[in-house]
């Protein structure tokens, strides 16, 4: 049903596009910087105190003045650390991680607005957007002042061969603001969440293994990345180590600027 919605949303966006206010094509070519931050098992209560420098690249093509398509690529930085909880038990289970993030996204925009380039009243609008994502991942953590690769050590009692995939996909959703600084340059700015297909990207997300399991397969740096509470242990097979019914997620918030190549075309009606 979920799936259902979202293409039912982005056929909607696509129909109301027709009702436009004039025909603005043509592609746009830019950049932007801004951050990335983390939310899931290793960050419950949507802290922000971890956000990191992301940016991206992208191009869009604007069908009309309502409805545009954008491709973007965005690097960024994820991280999460148990010990900046205000839980008790987060505090015991004592994990974290970070990751470098890259994203590639498909966007379908909608302007609220009509948005015409150069346009002396339509030169800006807010705008939603909905697409899919094709991101990579690779969670690592610090032990005895060494990092380390955690789907190396099968944390979650994993057998080799049967670890996480680190390349996965993910929904994209959120909104913008855009306006011209000219003719050909606007800027944007675009907050911009992903629901993710995977919980793994804190490689946190079931129960305990028992650690002498993942020592016979992994060694003793698996055994000890898998259980890092504090004293004493609380890693017991069976336990609680993630929230499994509910995957993580990431939000990016940038401020770009586009140089746009097209032209501005008189509506239909008007020739």
């Amino acid at each position: 049903m979920k799936h259902i919605r979202f293409w039912a949303l982005l056929g909607g966006l696509v129909l109301t596009s027709q009702f436009s206010f004039g025909q603005m094509r043509g592609f746009e070519l830019g950049g932007w910087a801004g951050a990335s931050n983390y939310f899931g098992d290793l960050n419950t209560n949507w802290r922000v105190n971890r956000a990191h420098l992301s940016g991206g690249v992208g191009v869009r093509y604007n069908f009309n003045d309502r409805l545009a398509f954008k491709l973007g690529a965005n690097v960024g930085q994820l991280s999460a650390y148990d010990s900046d909880s205000k839980n008790v038990y987060e505090q015991r289970r004592n994990l974290s991680f970070k990751s470098i993030l890259i994203d590639g996204t498909g966007q379908f925009e909608f302007n609220f607005l009509p948005y015409v380039h150069g346009h002396r009243d339509y030169y800006f609008t807010p705008y939603i957007l909905l697409g899919v994502s094709i991101f990579h991942f690779n969670p690592r953590a610090e032990l005895d002042g060494e990092w380390y690769s955690l789907i190396k050590y099968g944390t979650e009692g994993q057998f080799r061969g049967e670890e996480y995939n680190t390349t996965q996909g993910a929904i994209a959703y959120g909104l913008g603001f855009k306006v011209d600084l000219s003719y050909r340059w606007s800027v944007n700015v675009e907050l911009s969440g992903r629901k993710l297909f995977t919980d793994y990207l804190d490689d946190v997300s079931g129960v305990y293994a028992d650690v002498r399991d993942i020592r016979a397969q992994r060694g003793d740096i698996g055994a000890s990345l898998a259980d890092r509470s504090l004293e004493p242990k609380i890693g017991e097979p069976g336990r609680q180590r993630g929230n499994g019914k509910k995957n993580d997620m990431y939000a990016l918030l940038n401020v770009g600027v586009m140089y746009y190549f097209g032209d501005i075309r008189c509506p239909e009606f008007l020739r």
